[in-house]
């Protein structure tokens, strides 16, 4: 990787943030200036490279000193300094929901859509899909190249972590406390399952079920109709989701299973015999890979019919922290930081 990056990370002490210095620094991306900034938590220290940084103040820096921000640090810090920093000659990156669905702003998986970035003529602002869309996107999207989905169905089963440190807390004193009161969620979620996350729209979905709907067809195509089930459960980290769809052209199991075992980012595990297939708690835990299992084919009333099994690490890996280095990996592959 090139050393022209001058990165700040906007919210480098939250858990994404973390995982996203982590993954920089597994990967031996070269980062010429870094510099982590938020409001909060001004003054703490973060390590990087094994160097330690002092986290400054977003309100007041100088973004001539960078040319590329990470924020990781919700909708709301988004909406007031994300297109500052654009208009000050800055690529940014924004890992919230603020912006995924404005027109004009690029929504990537690099390995689907990268060629968004390359389509970039001056600093402007990415954003990066939801936890639950990229995995998602990632698993079918080869299967959509080759054998065309028109209708999809899916039921996603989605980690704590997806909420945040005070919804892991939350959870944890819940199993060893029965009688601990529910602060983040409507609900128990310990020895529980919640189906709702985020608020109910006026169409009766959550919001987080419409993300599917709206970002599948932004990302992948516009004419796949998406019907989503979102499921909060008291699982740790780890999304994972059950999916049914169909497809236009006839295909078998063992072309899914051969298509998908090609693919950089997908480990198909799918051996019933020996009650093999991805869970959260084996494949979902600081991993990169998006894990695919309990592939099926049927034919139903004269339709190609596949259902499939996905689980992805939803906060160090392809929902979160790898998709965002990924855009910084094209971002600079690209030259679009010199």
């Amino acid at each position: 990787m090139s050393s022209l990056v001058n990165l700040a990370l906007v919210g480098a002490s939250g858990v994404v943030g973390k995982k996203i210095i982590s993954l920089l620094e597994n990967k031996n991306i070269e980062i010429n200036d870094f510099y982590p900034l938020g409001s909060s938590s001004v003054g703490d220290e973060i390590s990087f490279n094994n160097k330690v940084h002092k986290i400054e103040n977003l309100e007041n820096f100088d973004c001539s000193k960078i040319n590329l921000a990470i924020f990781s640090a919700g909708s709301k810090v988004a909406k007031e300094h994300a297109n500052d920093f654009v208009k000050k000659g800055v690529y940014v990156i924004d890992l919230s929901s603020e912006f995924r669905y404005e027109k004009d702003i690029p929504l990537v998986i690099p390995e689907i859509n990268g060629d968004d970035i390359t389509n970039l003529q001056a600093p402007s602002l990415i954003a990066n899909p939801n936890c639950s869309t990229s995995q998602l996107l990632m698993a079918i999207s080869p299967i959509h190249k080759e054998f065309v989905i028109d209708f999809l169905n899916v039921a996603t089963y989605q980690a704590v972590s997806g909420t945040g440190k005070q919804a892991v807390q939350e959870l944890q004193n819940q199993i060893k406390d029965k009688t601990s009161r529910q602060e983040v969620y409507p609900k128990q979620i310990a020895f529980n399952v919640i189906p709702q996350c985020d608020i109910f729209l006026d169409n009766d979905f959550t919001k987080e079920e419409m993300k599917l709907v709206w970002e599948t067809k932004k990302i992948l195509d516009s004419s796949i109709e998406v019907q989503a089930t979102c499921v909060r459960v008291p699982v740790l980290n780890g999304h994972s989701e059950a999916v049914f769809f169909r497809t236009k052209k006839e295909s078998s199991r063992n072309q899914i299973i051969e298509l998908l075992s090609n693919e950089p980012g997908i480990d198909v595990i799918d051996n019933p015999k020996s009650l093999e297939y991805p869970t959260p708690l084996e494949n979902a835990n600081d991993t990169e890979d998006v894990y695919v299992g309990r592939i099926r084919s049927q034919s139903i009333n004269n339709e190609n019919w596949i259902s499939m099994w996905i689980v992805a690490d939803n906060v160090y890996g392809k929902g979160a922290a790898l998709n965002t280095v990924q855009i910084l990996e094209s971002l600079v592959e690209k030259n679009k930081l010199c």
